[in-house]
């Protein structure tokens, strides 16, 4: 979920040729830019590298928890260790320690670029899935259940959609020397994607796409889910005798909803600054100024957005770090997923899937 304007970012540049990329690594704006991103990517792997491995490890260990909702978290784990195993590291070298210099060689700055372009798309379609898990669940709970190969079709196509789209990331990706300093400081290589002028109707016709299918659609559909199962917990009479155990049942699911919809707000508050950017920059170029200011303005508009899988992280520990020891006592699994302890399915007995609440220790056959 990583990457920078004018260093790999998820969005590239239109250049024209000869165009010289300006040095922003000078100054104190920038020191400290560097500074806060180092923090974050370090932040990254320690949080969503170590705790979502710890998850992964204990879903493969446990057959019990491997229900619909636990298997599209894990995607979700699987996405964010990438980025913070393979991804970080790099990055950190690049930001911090060689201050915006590629050294690493074309290949893996165009694997770089993919894999962490890759891993933001998967992980907005995980949290789509399961928002609709969650509504069919809760909204319409009579209608037929999820069967097996429809589930891991889903998953399936939470990875191929991202996989294809992202292949501009990697297509355009290059290296490009640039000045730094004096003569005698030599240059720097920068590894960005840079698409040519004469493609610029193809990039902004792509990034159009993206935004409006990867951002856009996205919240607008998880929003009019979440607004529907709020208002079939909180707004409509439960039938019947309200029992204590229905009581319990319907507080449970408007704590998971409460998270939920915290999740979304996040997502939209630390994704919006960077898509709105990328939409001023290339399509009203003359109201943002191309100077060094400028960019490090983005680089601390991209490192917010970073933040989002860390703040997820320990938001959702900090609510609900229990859940798991229902079925595993004195394993408190969830504690180190970004959402998994909120999001608990079962399963029934003839192989079908069903999202609810509850923490049930069935899986699938």
């Amino acid at each position: 979920m990583l990457g920078l304007l004018l260093t790999a970012g998820f969005f590239p540049l239109l250049l024209k040729n000869n165009t010289e990329i300006p040095d922003t690594t000078q100054g104190y704006a920038f020191f400290v830019a560097t500074m806060v991103i180092g923090a974050v990517l370090v932040c990254i792997i320690l949080v969503c590298g170590v705790g979502n491995c710890l998850f992964i490890a204990t879903l493969m260990r446990h057959k019990k928890l491997r229900n619909l909702t636990n298997l599209l978290i894990a995607n979700l784990a699987v996405s964010d260790v990438l980025v913070a195993v393979v991804c970080c590291p790099f990055l950190l070298d690049y930001y911090v320690v060689k201050k915006l210099s590629w050294d690493h060689g074309l290949v893996l700055c165009a694997a770089i670029n993919y894999l962490r372009t890759v891993s933001l798309y998967v992980s907005t379609n995980a949290l789509l899935a399961i928002a609709v898990a969650r509504y069919m669940a809760i909204v319409h709970p009579m209608r037929p259940r999820m069967t097996q190969q429809t589930a891991y079709g889903v998953i399936l196509g939470v990875w191929i959609i991202p996989i294809f789209i992202s292949i501009p990331a990697a297509y355009f990706a290059s290296e490009t020397t640039y000045p730094h300093g004096s003569a005698a400081q030599g240059n720097k290589v920068f590894c960005a994607q840079i698409w040519p002028v004469d493609q610029q109707l193809f990039y902004r016709s792509y990034f159009l796409f993206i935004f409006a299918t990867e951002f856009l659609a996205p919240v607008v559909v998880m929003a009019t889910c979440y607004a529907r199962i709020s208002r079939e917990l909180w707004f409509k009479n439960v039938p019947g005798f309200p029992t204590e155990q229905i009581q319990k049942r319907l507080q449970r699911r408007r704590r998971t909803v409460v998270v939920l919809v915290g999740v979304l707000v996040a997502y939209v508050l630390y994704w919006a600054p960077y898509y709105g950017f990328m939409l001023l920059r290339d399509f009203y170029p003359t109201l943002i100024s191309r100077d060094r200011n400028s960019l490090v303005a983005f680089y601390i508009i991209e490192c917010v957005a970073m933040s989002n899988g860390v703040i997820n992280t320990l938001c959702f520990v900090s609510v609900r770090r229990y859940s798991a020891a229902k079925c595993l006592k004195g394993i408190r699994l969830v504690r180190w997923s970004p959402v998994s302890h909120v999001f608990m399915g079962k399963l029934a007995d003839n192989g079908d899937l069903r999202v609810t609440e509850e923490v049930e220790c069935t899986h699938i056959r």
